[in-house]
């Protein structure tokens, strides 16, 4: 690489397509999400595979703008597709005190859902 742009790796132009993606909140958590991503989110209960879903918006960056006007996000959804329901990988909880023969063992597997983003919708300009 030194010396010049390496051989195979397209070159960034200023006419690059512009990329949409917007800040979702879902399962107390947020994601940064664009069309065609697949977010691994807290288990949505209610949704089957297939389902349509709709995540709360709490950014959206579309080029040069970006809207952050909660009276605008309030009409914005994220429209995703559920893809798959799965589990986690296996966390291990260990409790133990030294000298006393305290030991117990716990472990846990998170419910996870797999969604895949089909639509962002833009503000109204």
């Amino acid at each position: 690489m030194p010396g010049g742009w390496p051989a195979g790796v397209p070159f960034p132009s200023e006419e690059s397509e512009i990329r949409v993606y917007a800040i979702v909140r879902s399962g107390g958590r947020q994601h940064k999400v664009a069309v065609g991503d697949i977010v691994e989110v807290d288990k949505i209960s209610t949704a089957k595979v297939g389902d349509t879903v709709e995540l709360s918006t709490l950014l959206v960056v579309d080029g040069d703008s970006v809207t952050s006007d909660p009276w605008v996000l309030a009409g914005i959804k994220v429209q995703a597709e559920v893809v798959d329901h799965h589990k986690g990988q296996k966390i291990d909880i260990l409790r133990y005190k030294n000298k006393t023969g305290y030991r117990r063992r716990q472990g846990h597997r998170q419910q996870y859902t797999a969604i895949k983003v089909t639509s962002i919708p833009t503000a109204a300009k």
